[in-house]
């Protein structure tokens, strides 16, 4: 069954803590987009609104770096509280160094691909990736509509993932819809990042129709 890593970009963010109890039950983890407006043309949390968050859920947070200097961010978010990263491989950081301090603080490390990234990129990294996270759509754009070669690219990933017999889970962000989600899960992703699809819904109801795909 799928699972979700839900999107606190979509929530209420005058009032994230209502939010974030509101979908608890319906989520596995919760993902953090932060954006340093360089990187990507927007600006989205910090270490201090993730610490003032962490006291409100036992879920994990998974705090998706899309910065120009990650490697700058990673232990400002683990002492605010971060359960693991997600990072870009063509931000101004060597990927390797970014990954490595990650993983010396004992945390999960991701590798997230936009829609033009072969998957021929991770052959270095594979063995350190919990996670590998599949963009939908152009990186900072919400609500847009997910590209279709996204379908074939879990499917390219999950022939990879079993050929090397990795634990490595796909995530699925951008673009998740209910037209979407179904070509998702046949396609054989782990997780997506639902948004509008968790928030803007009933949870409880959206989440029994995930569970009847």
């Amino acid at each position: 069954m799928l699972k979700c890593s839900t999107s606190l970009w979509s929530a209420d963010l005058a009032n994230l803590a209502a939010d974030i109890k509101r979908v608890e039950p319906y989520s596995e983890r919760f993902h953090i987009d932060v954006a340093d407006g360089h990187y990507t043309p927007a600006l989205l949390f910090f270490p201090d609104q993730v610490k003032a968050m962490r006291p409100h859920t036992a879920l994990p947070f998974e705090v998706h770096l899309m910065t120009t200097h990650p490697l700058h961010w990673i232990e400002p978010f683990v002492e605010a509280g971060a359960d693991g990263f997600i990072i870009y491989l063509d931000s101004q950081d060597e990927p390797r160094a970014v990954l490595d301090a990650i993983l010396s603080h004992g945390k999960f490390a991701g590798i997230s691909l936009s829609l033009k990234q072969p998957l021929s990129l991770l052959d270095p990294y594979w063995e350190d990736l919990s996670i590998l996270c599949l963009l939908g759509t152009e990186i900072g754009i919400k609500g847009a509509g997910m590209d279709p070669s996204v379908p074939e690219r879990i499917r390219e990933a999950r022939r990879i993932i079993q050929s090397r017999g990795l634990p490595t889970e796909i995530e699925a962000d951008g673009g998740i819809r209910r037209h979407t989600v179904p070509l998702i899960h046949e396609a054989g992703a782990d997780y997506i990042v639902p948004g509008s699809l968790m928030f803007g819904e009933d949870p409880k109801a959206m989440r029994a129709w995930l569970a009847s795909l």
